[in-house]
């Protein structure tokens, strides 16, 4: 077995190698808590769920680290705006972004650190930095990193210091000795949190936090790091230098993490879908009205490094898609019930090494679409089945919901998730369920007294409302088209 990624460090696709025989320590970076997640938060946590679950069905044990920045720029201007505590307001979005990951199936990881509750490891690792010269105090407070003392500096982001100097600058009341140097912690000021340090009272910067929870969390070096690619520069470049210079070499970016992860953007018209655009649509409202498990599947339809843009529409098809798929194994369960599956089918090995390949989850869902094609179109075959195809249906059964389990897709049961993508589409469509469900039992009755011309008649009415009727020996169900 060999999993290949693409390393941002490396710039191309290399193997995954874990710095200890059978374990992972994977890092991502959470979200900075000051409102509402939206849909491109729901993309990477997907990403990184996906991640996980793979490596782990491959056998391996994975710890997996993802923090909440509670201690900003962002969330104080929100929480003076509001009149509230910081880390209070932090503290509340942080539960709601919880219950959003919940609603879209992701794992928890097993460690969730939080900045507010990280200072004095930030503090030492400061200290650190300052005693080995990575870092100083100028005296008003505030504590600088010293670029040009990282010799890797810029490498994740293949940009050298030449080019960055040119667009570099001292903002007012800074006490910078090159204008590239950045704060570690920040001296106190009116209307901020702030904490004991040898530097008098402050906060942290953002850098310093990801750094500080990680080591705490994983130590250094450690395997893999992830996020989006707006990450790379500035904050994941900076998060390095200050690692590296506090705990590694000081030299080489390998000695904090070995391997790097980053994925593209949701985009809204052809831009970066985020909250300082103002372009976003949160998951909460976008789950009212559509199917987390639909979303699920049609942000999974790109490749995680490729960016893409979102829409109602193309989130409405997916759910049609994943219906096809949950009717498809209601019906293969149903003919397939009792028999005894066949041996594990190729398409499984298929989707695993699809995986393998740099987590490509459109080459799964592509594979998952003509197994399911070929599946539909046995159980739709004229004619009793015979003991092999039963065999073979529960055996595609099995074997589909063991690949989709490793993208969290196809968990329910069928019943149960038709039901919510019929009710969902309703919604959207403004088809009051309770008023279908009674003008099946008029149709039901008409068709008894034999009155088929108001059978029909009931039925095109519906049909002209995008509401489907389908007769079976259990009697009438319906779906929204």
């Amino acid at each position: 077995m060999a999993i290949h990624i693409h390393d941002t460090l490396a710039g191309k696709k290399v193997a995954l190698e874990p710095i200890a025989p059978g374990r992972i320590g994977f890092y991502a970076c959470g979200p900075t808590v000051y409102d509402m997640s939206h849909v491109g938060h729901a993309r990477s946590y997907i990403v990184w769920d996906v991640v996980v679950r793979h490596l782990r069905a491959r056998g391996l044990t994975v710890k997996y680290v993802r923090n909440f920045t509670d201690v900003d720029d962002k969330i104080i201007k929100r929480a003076n705006e509001r009149g509230e505590d910081p880390v209070a307001l932090a503290a509340r979005f942080a539960d709601e972004y919880l219950a959003d990951m919940d609603a879209l199936g992701n794992l928890r990881p097993e460690a969730a650190p939080r900045v507010s509750e990280h200072i004095p490891q930030i503090v030492t690792l400061i200290e650190r930095l300052v005693e080995r010269e990575f870092a100083y105090a100028p005296g008003n407070g505030d504590v600088y990193y010293a670029v040009r003392r990282f010799p890797d500096y810029g490498r994740l982001s293949r940009r050298n210091l030449d080019d960055l100097q040119a667009g570099a600058r001292v903002d007012p009341g800074e006490a910078k000795r090159d204008p590239l140097d950045f704060a570690l912690w920040k001296g106190a000021k009116p209307g901020e949190p702030a904490w004991d340090s040898p530097w008098g009272k402050g906060r942290p910067g953002w850098h310093i936090e990801c750094s500080a929870m990680t080591l705490e969390h994983l130590g250094a070096p450690f395997d893999l790091h992830g996020g989006g690619k707006d990450l790379v520069f500035p904050h994941h470049t900076n998060e390095i230098a200050q690692s590296v210079g506090a705990v590694g070499d000081g030299v080489h970016a390998e000695t904090f993490a070995r391997h790097w992860m980053h994925h593209g953007f949701v985009e809204i018209d052809d831009e970066k879908m985020s909250k300082s655009l103002g372009n976003f649509f949160t998951i909460r409202d976008v789950l009212a009205r559509h199917d987390a498990e639909g979303l699920r599947l049609f942000l999974l339809g790109t490749h995680y490094r490729n960016d893409f843009n979102f829409s109602d529409a193309l989130l409405a098809e997916a759910e049609r898609r994943l219906a096809y798929l949950y009717e498809t194994l209601e019906k293969a369960d149903r003919i397939g019930a009792g028999a005894e599956p066949a041996a594990e089918a190729p398409f499984a090995g298929e989707a695993r090494a699809a995986l393998d390949d740099d987590f490509n989850t459109p080459r799964v869902l592509g594979i998952l679409a003509d197994v399911f094609t070929e599946a539909n179109a046995l159980c739709d075959a004229k004619g009793k089945k015979s003991p092999a195809d039963r065999a073979r249906l529960a055996a595609f059964a099995r074997d589909a919901r063991a690949v989709a389990g490793l993208l969290g897709l196809l968990s329910r049961a069928p019943a149960e998730a038709l039901r919510a993508l019929r009710d969902r589409a309703a919604l959207r469509r403004g088809v009051d369920g309770a008023e279908v469900e009674r003008r099946i039992v008029e149709r039901a009755q008409a068709r008894k007294d034999k009155d088929f011309a108001r059978s029909d008649a009931i039925r095109d009415a519906l049909l002209a409302q995008g509401v489907v009727l389908m007769d079976g020996p259990q009697g009438t169900s319906w779906k929204v088209e």
